[in-house]
């Protein structure tokens, strides 16, 4: 098995504040917490962020369910394209009318770490190896 792949490797640096890396670092950890090759899910990544520019909340939500389902399988997310596409939606949905659109709300929200987990995995699609994958760098953030 490879190497984990981090925030790094993706050209992110997840400081307090800084909404954008954060994002993208939650819509990978997303991609990555499926059962489906690394190097798929961070082609998959570059996709939609770097080729299609979907890197906020608000430009994700704007995307039709096909859009996202062709952006996905141009990554070789074609496992689970389609409940993928679904669950994005949904993420980038809560997001913004729970937490306008920012992850740090997410953690401002949270008590402690336990609550943040939990709120986490309400999000649809988002199970504790999401959760593991996302607080291993984002969660020092805010230590």
């Amino acid at each position: 098995m490879s190497e984990q792949i981090n925030a790094g490797d993706l050209g992110l640096k997840l400081r307090k504040g800084d909404e954008s890396s954060l994002f993208k670092w939650f819509l990978a950890s997303f991609l990555f917490g499926k059962r489906i090759q690394q190097d798929i899910a961070k082609q998959t990544y570059e996709v939609i962020v770097e080729k299609h520019g979907r890197d906020t909340p608000r430009k994700l939500c704007n995307c039709t369910w096909q859009e996202l389902v062709d952006m996905l399988g141009e990554g070789n997310y074609t496992r689970y394209d389609e409940s993928t596409a679904e669950r994005l939606l949904e993420m980038c949905k809560k997001l913004n009318e729970e937490y306008g659109g920012k992850v740090g709300a997410i953690f401002e929200a949270s008590a402690d770490r336990k609550e943040l987990e939990k709120r986490l995995e309400q999000f649809k699609g988002i199970g504790p190896k999401t959760v593991e994958i996302f607080l291993r760098e984002a969660g020092d953030v805010w230590a």
